[in-house]
């Protein structure tokens, strides 16, 4: 009788946002699970710049360059918004995606996370 050839199974494990994985995330699969943190876990201590520029990556990120009419003088939160995001304009999906997950994780370092 020959001895087993059979290797133990080795499964190698990626820990990533408290998640664990047989596999590496994609980028989407990290771009979303950053965006559920930065929604509902990063304490929300972040100052009005923090928020402006992780809005703008998001947008970016998800809808590309900006197709919307800047917001009419009375709408200053809607007109932030805008010039945050159009500021991204001409910036790569994917790159915007990898930046967005850069900040959301230098903001979950800053800010903390709810448990």
């Amino acid at each position: 009788r020959k001895p087993s050839t059979a290797q133990p199974l080795q499964i190698p494990l990626l820990v990533l946002s408290g998640f664990t994985t047989r596999r590496k995330m994609s980028l989407d699969e990290q771009f979303n699970a950053c965006a559920e943190e930065v929604k509902n876990k990063i304490n929300k201590t972040l100052s009005d710049d923090e928020l402006k520029e992780i809005y703008a990556l998001f947008k970016q990120g998800t809808m590309g360059d900006i197709t919307i009419d800047k917001p009419g003088m009375l709408d200053v939160k809607g007109g932030a918004k805008w010039e945050a995001w159009n500021s991204k304009k001409g910036m790569d999906q994917e790159e915007a995606k990898k930046k967005y997950i850069e900040l959301a994780n230098e903001m979950k370092e800053k800010h903390g996370i709810k448990e």
